[in-house]
């Protein structure tokens, strides 16, 4: 047993997505979610930056006594996640590779991955699934204007219903219909996606794996909380005006 919260960070609030699902598995748990809004963007960075702003989300959250920490982006799990689990003894779980194991797991043999730019350069996703999976064949493709355009509260009107069409058309040509939301702010565009292929398709939304995969680790180590009502404690390094109203969206409930 272990009472201490769970910490989360992401560069936005893309990863309130993988919140929400972790959330419903473990509705007891305690939740402390630093948004890194003042580095925001990650995809466009080095990767020496990520990783100096990954070391710095860890530092914060292990000052604020948390028993395991999520990193719950895409950009930097691919990036930085080999380094922070070396420098750091606290368990570090990232969005890859639980959900390169439920991919597995469903024996898929094509998928398709869309990510930031800086994900889908580091070659992480399709390296990951590649070694783990004989035989794949991964469709890789840079989404670079999504996150922002979700982290401006703007991703279910115009900009990003036309951001989907374009980066959507290679996808729709070759009816790929599995594909991996490989940035944590692309589960808010599930339903643009879903309107714009119009075909059946199963977006893999990493939040979901990540949330399975947490469960089952807390329960082998022994870390889950005896507390009976979870609570949520939202940290930005720079203040925005959209944030709180976009959690709420993704939410539904006022943090």
């Amino acid at each position: 047993m272990d009472n201490r919260p769970i910490g989360i960070f992401d560069s936005g609030v893309g990863g309130i997505t993988v919140l929400k699902e972790i959330q419903k598995r473990l509705p007891n748990e305690n939740y402390i979610y630093l948004g890194d809004t003042k580095n925001f963007p990650y995809g466009e960075k080095s990767r020496e930056e990520i990783v100096k702003f990954a070391i710095q989300n860890v530092e914060y959250l292990i000052k604020q006594n948390v028993k395991i920490i999520i990193i719950a982006c895409g950009t930097a799990t691919s990036q930085a996640i080999d380094i922070l689990q070396q420098k750091f003894e606290i368990p570090i779980i990232g969005i890859i590779k639980p959900t390169v194991e439920y991919i597995k797991e469903k024996e898929y043999k094509e998928v398709g991955v869309i990510a930031t730019e800086g994900t889908i350069r580091s070659g992480e996703w399709e390296r990951q699934l590649r070694k783990n999976i004989s035989n794949i064949n991964v469709i890789n493709k840079a989404c670079p204007m999504l996150a922002t355009i979700a982290e401006e509260g703007r991703a279910t009107g115009i900009e990003g219903r036309n951001a989907i069409k374009e980066y959507m058309k290679s996808f729709k040509e070759k009816k790929i219909n599995k594909i991996i939301l490989g940035c944590t702010h692309f589960p808010i565009y599930e339903q643009v996606i879903r309107d714009e292929l119009k075909y059946d398709v199963e977006l893999i939304n990493t939040g979901k794996t990540v949330a399975k995969y947490l469960e089952e680790y807390l329960n082998e180590k022994e870390l889950y909380t005896q507390s009976k009502k979870g609570n949520i404690k939202i940290e930005l390094t720079k203040k925005e005006e959209e944030f709180s109203r976009i959690v709420n969206d993704i939410l539904k409930e006022k943090v």
